[in-house]
């Protein structure tokens, strides 16, 4: 089958970065589904991986976020069949998405919103479990929660803040703030339905001050580091921050006065330590394709750049390199 890999870890404009390759059709475990794959969409973690690790041999195929149908079924799966129509975010052990046919667990895949295409469903399950962990387990809401506090998501014009914001404005009493910095990305998480947005180019403290609001929950998506004085300074005592970037460095005694909590989401462990929840993120995906046919969500999609090949996904990295990527773009299906 067709797959697109590479065989050496490099930045995106290198020769060879990205290249159409055959591979052998992998074999269904006990728990596994084997999709073929419509639609994927790109992420902040593929161009990291393809810029930073490279195979151990051979090819690496990489991506993480897909839509597809369930082509055969392992001897243990329970909860889908042959034909069924399904999202996911995949393993960050396991070989990527970028393949015409793809091994998933059933524990971490859902059905796929009947209400939207491979490619806009595509869209979706990495940024909606990240976004539904951070609420829900690092910060530890419950739905319905929030009556009287704010939520402060910083960077929120991307994947993960975009269906954060209607997370957070749809299941919980948060009055949200959402940071940008561009009238176009400003105007975004207004459409995600963020009561406020602030600038984080500007100082944060005093943007969030004059809104009257001590938020009591702050998630940060990007540029914690240089952000981390500020959220310390704005958050209320007792509040909880949660993150998913990668500073260098963090001044954890500064969160001491305040008696913060603090937690790091990364939505890869389930499946990576096999953990004994994983049937979560399958629940929740379900949860959300409910949602989203609901009329209650809406697919995060903002760019189809056409259908999975060598030249449209190496696109789809060098605008996510850029780090101007609003919302999620979109590939699919592979040519005929």
């Amino acid at each position: 089958m067709k797959a697109i890999g590479y065989t050496q870890a490099g930045p995106i404009d290198g020769p060879d970065s990205l290249e159409t390759i055959e591979i052998s059709i992998p074999e269904t475990g006990p728990k596994d589904l084997l999709v073929a794959v419509k639609g994927v969409s790109v992420n902040p973690v593929d161009v990291k991986v393809r810029a930073a690790m490279g195979p151990e041999q051979g090819h690496k195929v990489i991506g993480y976020d897909a839509a597809g149908i369930v082509q055969a079924v392992g001897s243990e799966v329970s909860h889908f069949k042959v034909g069924d129509e399904v999202y996911y975010a995949g393993d960050l052990t396991r070989s990527g998405t970028n393949a015409e046919l793809h091994l998933v667990d059933e524990r971490i895949a859902g059905k796929k919103p009947k209400s939207l295409d491979f490619a806009e469903a595509a869209a979706l399950p990495l940024t909606a479990i990240t976004a539904w962990e951070l609420l829900f387990d690092s910060l530890g809401l419950k739905e319905g929660d929030g009556q009287g506090d704010a939520l402060l998501i910083i960077g929120a014009a991307g994947g993960v803040g975009s269906i954060g914001i209607q997370l957070a404005r749809q299941l919980t009493k948060l009055e949200v703030i959402a940071t940008a910095s561009r009238p176009e990305t400003i105007a975004w998480v207004q459409k995600m339905g963020a009561h406020h947005a602030i600038n984080h180019r500007k100082p944060l403290a005093a943007q969030v001050e004059e809104l009257g609001l001590k938020p009591k929950y702050v998630i940060s998506l990007n540029g914690t580091g240089s952000h981390f004085p500020a959220i310390v300074d704005l958050i209320a005592p007792r509040g909880h921050i949660a993150i998913i970037d990668d500073p260098a460095e963090l001044d954890m005694k500064a969160i001491k006065m305040k008696a913060l909590s603090f937690s790091w989401e990364f939505m890869f462990t389930r499946s990576m330590f096999q953990t004994t929840d994983m049937d979560a993120q399958r629940q929740l995906l379900n949860r959300v394709a409910a949602l989203v046919d609901e009329g209650i969500l809406q697919s995060t999609m903002t760019q189809h750049l056409g259908e999975i090949t060598v030249e449209n996904l190496i696109e789809a990295h060098k605008q996510q390199e850029s780090g101007k990527v609003i919302g999620k773009n979109v590939l699919g299906p592979f040519p005929a």
